[in-house]
């Protein structure tokens, strides 16, 4: 599977047991710049390495696996999980656009934007 977008945040490596290390990235995936999705990536072991040199608005393209796995916790309720695991990773020349709202703006709020709205319309219900 493959996704292009624009770096939204670089995690640390970070090293989860004696044998096994991550690292996350969020790219922003905007089809409709007024709702990006924020999607977060993960690379393991010796794909840690991906994610460096990369910086917030950097346009990537990141070629990954879909894992999915149970997980049964001590009361025996089955949770699953879905991973989108990085494998490879290339930057597209281009710069996210100024007009990307970033995670620290509010939404748009649609129910006060439609109480503002001039009460025009003739539908009968």
């Amino acid at each position: 599977m493959q996704i292009s977008g624009f770096v939204h945040e670089v995690g640390a490596t970070q090293q989860v047991s004696d044998s096994f290390k991550k690292r996350d990235l969020i790219v922003v995936v905007s089809e409709n710049p007024q709702y990006p999705e924020y999607i977060k990536m993960e690379a393991t072991q010796d794909k840690v390495t991906l994610f460096d040199g990369l910086s917030q608005g950097d346009g990537v393209t990141v070629d990954f696996n879909l894992r999915g796995r149970p997980w049964t916790n001590k009361d025996g309720v089955t949770s699953y999980f879905n991973s989108l695991v990085a494998w490879k990773l290339a930057k597209t020349g281009v710069n996210a656009p100024s007009a990307l709202p970033s995670a620290s703006q509010p939404a748009v709020n649609i129910a006060e934007d439609a109480a503002s709205a001039p009460d025009d319309d003739d539908l009968p219900f």
